[in-house]
């Protein structure tokens, strides 16, 4: 079984889920309103886990009730949640998603404890791969990607500076089409993979600006696309800790975020991985 670890935010999503996404200025007033666990390093130490990885978890939470909620799933399979701290000044992050019956959604996050990684230094265990989520320079996921022994893999978000390490010393880094737009030629030089994903498209992954293996994703029904690509990302690292072939594993990982995209909710949507298994052999 390999192991992962993963640094990573963790908050409560409150989701209202509507007939269409409001405009600039507009109203939606048909919305029936769902809470669940979610947070990308949460969603992806819990897509991981259920893929079947043995997975640790490091990050922050407040000291309040929704961090109870915000890594209650997380409890129930098995992901080791000892690296989490829960700081006493901040509060447990919160996400704000509008998911329309497209599956396409709006999302805004307030981070709370989860910018406290910057100050935390956590003590990362052994394990075969190491998957974080940058917030800002100086992040623990930029000091762990220096000092981690194992296969490393970032995904990166649009308008924040990052490390250079990060980029030099990783050996994946994920991005969707606007992300990888806006660090542009600073990808297309890294001689470490880089995965581009494209939505129900599916994704490419690149070495050194060069196309080495493209997937198309399993024709699904989408209900709500929130964490299939931290499905996507938990997959796509784990099949290549495994071994698998750059196209095996996009294969694999464009069907992990296509299964995740047919139910509602962050991480009650991530499959196991009989189901990703199931759904490769029908498409």
């Amino acid at each position: 079984m390999a192991s992962i670890v993963v640094v990573g935010s963790i908050n409560l999503d409150i989701v209202a889920n509507a007939s269409r996404l409001p405009t600039p200025g507009a109203k939606v007033t048909n919305a029936m309103l769902m809470q669940c666990p979610g947070g990308s390093g949460a969603n992806q130490a819990l897509a991981a886990r259920r893929l079947g990885a043995k997975v640790a978890l490091m990050g922050c939470v407040g000291r309040d009730a929704a961090a109870d909620a915000a890594l209650a799933l997380l409890r129930e399979d098995g992901v080791d949640i000892s690296g989490v701290n829960a700081v006493p000044d901040a509060a447990t992050g919160v996400a704000l998603i509008a998911v329309a019956t497209s599956g396409e959604n709006q999302i805004v996050v307030a981070p709370g404890a989860n910018l406290r990684r910057a100050s935390e230094r956590f003590q990362l265990p052994a394990g075969d791969a190491f998957i974080g989520e940058t917030l800002a320079p100086g992040d623990a996921v930029a000091r762990a990607v220096t000092s981690f022994e194992g296969f490393k893999c970032v995904t990166l978000g649009t308008g924040t500076e990052i490390d250079e390490s990060v980029l030099r010393d990783s050996n994946l880094i994920v991005v969707n089409e606007s992300e990888a737009a806006w660090y542009s030629d600073r990808l297309a030089s890294r001689e470490g993979l880089v995965a581009k994903t494209f939505g129900a498209s599916g994704a490419a992954l690149f070495r050194n600006g060069v196309e080495v293996a493209r997937s198309q994703s399993p024709v699904v029904k989408a209900i709500d696309t929130t964490g299939a690509g931290d499905a996507f990302t938990a997959a796509l690292t784990l099949a290549l800790v495994e071994g698998q072939s750059h196209a095996k594993a996009l294969r694999f990982a464009c069907a992990a975020g296509a299964a995740a995209a047919q139910r509602s909710g962050a991480q009650p949507s991530l499959p196991t991985r009989d189901e990703v298994e199931g759904l490769l052999h029908h498409a």
